[in-house]
């Protein structure tokens, strides 16, 4: 697959290039797993690890870690503002481009995904590490949000009869449909089940080859301008928590170059239990 395909070629590093960057002092690996416990049964070498349960969310305010805690994250990672920052993780990178998109909420410039993930670094047979690294602490300090990127229950609200939006739910059909409120054993956090009127069902794992890596550009705009989703329209991806639809934001925002693309991290834990907010179920009748 030639990089070169996609509008951002740059935010996708091969395998190859991550072996031949271990000992680069200017780039930072971080893995981030969906198994928080992951990373202690091997890791690149030199990579961090970041827990996503307590470290790259408020576990107070059900929110993102707070400006102050995300700087403090990045500095006890040794990370500077012009380091060059390296995410993967399992599940495909779902939490990985979570952590991308916090990045880049957050300001930073150089951030690149690993393509495949932690499932093609171990179907190499890659070389792994158990030692976690103790870097020496960075100065990396942190922008204003970029809230042109994030989507919250209001704006939803207030954009859902609009024509030149479209919302794309990521999760799997049964979730859609409202007959599952979330992935097998992550059944809790709605009350109802369904989807937000008017959303497309693109489910993020259509992206994915069955290595992990990403599909081509024109692969991947076909899946998604064949239901309606294209460059010319605002779109709002969710999912249950965010993970995922970060996943599709960085498809679509990152691969594939559109321009005005949100992440409602709020998603259907916040959405199926407000109350008065519309649903519908059943399936995606543009599927």
């Amino acid at each position: 697959m030639f990089m070169s395909e996609y509008a951002n070629p740059d935010v996708l590093v091969s395998t190859d290039w991550a072996a031949n960057h271990l000992d680069d002092d200017n780039v930072r690996f971080v893995e981030v797993d969906v198994d928080t416990s992951a990373y202690e049964d091997g890791h690149i070498p030199g990579a961090v690890g970041w827990n996503w349960q307590t470290q790259l969310a408020d576990t107070q305010t059900r929110d993102l870690a707070s400006k102050e805690d995300f700087e403090e994250l990045l500095q006890t990672s040794g990370i500077d503002n012009d380091t060059t920052v390296v995410l993967y993780g399992d599940n495909d990178n779902w939490f990985a481009t979570w952590a991308f998109w916090q990045l880049k909420y957050y300001g930073h410039e150089d951030v690149r995904m690993l393509n495949g993930g932690r499932k093609k670094w171990l179907a190499e047979d890659r070389e792994l590490s158990h030692e976690e690294p103790d870097y020496p602490e960075g100065n990396w300090t942190a922008e204003a949000p970029d809230k042109s990127i994030r989507a919250f229950s209001s704006y939803v609200q207030q954009n859902l009869d609009r024509d030149d939006l479209e919302l794309v739910d990521v999760r799997s059909p049964e979730e859609f449909r409202g007959e599952k409120l979330g992935p097998e054993g992550l059944n809790e956090g709605a009350q109802r089940g369904g989807h937000i009127p008017g959303a497309h069902n693109i489910s993020w794992s259509e992206a994915v080859n069955e290595d992990g890596t990403f599909k081509t550009a024109e692969e991947l705009k076909d899946i998604y301008e064949e239901r309606g989703i294209t460059p010319d329209k605002e779109t709002i991806a969710y999912c249950r928590i965010g993970e995922r639809s970060s996943h599709s934001w960085f498809v679509l925002s990152e691969l594939l170059g559109h321009p005005n693309v949100r992440n409602y991290d709020g998603s259907w834990t916040e959405w199926g239990n407000i109350v008065g907010v519309p649903i519908e179920t059943g399936a995606d009748p543009n599927a």
